[in-house]
């Protein structure tokens, strides 16, 4: 399948902001837009993924079309929108195996199966297909033409929005189409563009070594910028809004939202030295002694040893892996406001301006009212 490639043009002065991968997180997207201020004066566009991972799809979905109708609202199409209408259309271009597994591993945290069952279908085996299919369209047809109807790219003179990346600016319309909902570690591919290349699909986090962090990436000599926060697929996930220049050529600024309790740090604490990001696919463990509240482990892959939280530990057929970890101690001053991840009883795992670490000190709540 080919790209579909969509011109826009957007309008001069007008405040745009730019979000991906909300993955069913509709408390974050409206935190997100409620602490930046959106309003009718402000163009939005969602950058894909607004499915997947999360049993709020739907109700996500129908939040991003009732956005729509309201306000000025461009949306492209990612790989995870794009698992509903290729199945609603029997499509061929995902493979029922696919689904099988996906419908297993997902359950009602796939927007496919929350449909059927609220349909009255089946999806238990690929034989429930059929009739499930025809079940989803009869019930959602507005939900399904709206992700049908939209593009894989948006180009404006200045910027080209797309989930995943592109090789080039040219020939749009020849590129295929999951290449560019789906194009993993695209930073790394050495691509440089006249136009800003503003993607999501990739948590940002995945491109750091050192220290784990949501904050929108951009390299303004290559004029790519990638914003997935890892809404929903981290425990410390956030969700970005990119905000463009007024003017071609000004200063990009950035609004996220994480949902977790900030609080108050009473101490000051100085940076680890030589911290280390464990991140998914990088992440294989030898658990070396397992304790209730955290595990002593080496990270395979560099050999360093660290404590991890015994409950990010995860053991499959490939041995012991763990959700995104860290020793990186946060650098704090008293005063500070930390978004706290979750609180241990060595200290808690926080956020500092979007980058996640230890904070061994003191916390105050904060104080009703207090801004």
């Amino acid at each position: 399948m080919r790209a579909v490639v969509r011109p826009i043009q957007l309008p001069a002065g007008r405040r745009v902001l730019v979000v991906s991968d909300l993955h069913g997180n509709l408390s974050l997207l409206k935190g997100l837009l409620g602490k930046a201020g959106f309003s009718q004066d402000d163009v939005l566009i969602v950058l894909g993924d607004i499915l997947e991972r999360n049993e709020g799809s739907l109700d996500t979905l129908r939040y991003v079309m009732e956005l729509s109708e309201k306000y000025t609202v461009h949306t492209v199409l990612g790989n995870c929108d794009n698992i509903t209408p290729a199945f609603a259309d029997s499509r061929g271009d995902i493979p029922d195996a696919f689904y099988e597994r996906w419908f297993r591993a997902q359950g009602e945290r796939c927007l496919l199966v929350k449909m059927a069952h609220l349909a009255g279908a089946a999806v238990d085996t690929a034989a429930d297909y059929p009739a499930a299919r025809a079940a989803i369209n009869a019930a959602f047809g507005p939900e399904l033409d709206f992700l049908r109807n939209l593009p894989h790219i948006l180009v404006d003179d200045h910027y080209l929005f797309v989930h995943g990346g592109v090789p080039r600016e040219d020939r749009l319309e020849e590129l295929d189409a999951h290449v560019c909902m789906k194009n993993d570690d695209f930073l790394n591919q050495g691509h440089s563009f006249r136009r800003w290349v503003v993607v999501g699909h990739w948590p940002v986090t995945l491109y750091r070594e050192d220290i784990p962090s949501a904050k929108p990436i951009l390299l303004h000599e290559r004029h790519i910028a990638s914003i997935d926060g890892g809404c929903t697929l981290k425990a410390d996930g956030q969700l970005n809004a990119l905000i463009l220049p007024r003017q071609p050529g000004g200063e990009f600024s950035y609004v996220a939202y994480d949902g977790f309790p900030v609080m108050t740090a009473l101490e000051d604490q100085a940076p680890s030295p030589d911290p280390i990001n464990i991140r998914w696919g990088r992440s294989a463990l030898e658990v070396l002694e397992k304790g209730e509240e955290f595990s002593r482990c080496r990270h395979l892959e560099s050999g360093r040893v660290l404590d991890v939280l015994t409950d990010y530990l995860r053991y499959d057929q490939r041995g012991v892996h763990c959700e995104d970890s860290t020793d990186y101690l946060l650098p704090v001053k008293a005063g500070d406001r930390l978004s706290v991840v979750r609180r241990t009883r060595r200290g808690a795992l926080a956020k500092k301006d979007g980058a996640t670490g230890w904070y061994l000190g003191k916390l105050a709540e904060v104080c009703h009212g207090e801004k």
